[in-house]
């Protein structure tokens, strides 16, 4: 799936979001709002991790996603 899909798709994406980063909130799932990029911001910040290593995550995840 590609991102674009799944920013279309955001509101039932969100949940497989959750259970792949438990640590992100609601409110910060509503404030990415599908944006890759918000995405890869929040997830570098939230686990403190490289920017490369949450563009990895990200990527995974969109290759991943069931939606």
């Amino acid at each position: 799936m590609n991102w674009d899909q799944i920013e279309g798709k955001w509101k039932q994406v969100k949940g497989q979001a959750q259970q792949k980063w438990g640590k992100l909130t609601d409110d910060e799932l509503d404030r990415i709002d599908g944006k890759r990029e918000e995405m890869v911001g929040v997830v570098q910040e939230r686990y403190g991790i490289a920017r490369d290593e949450a563009e990895r995550q990200v990527r995974e995840f969109e290759s991943s996603c069931n939606c």
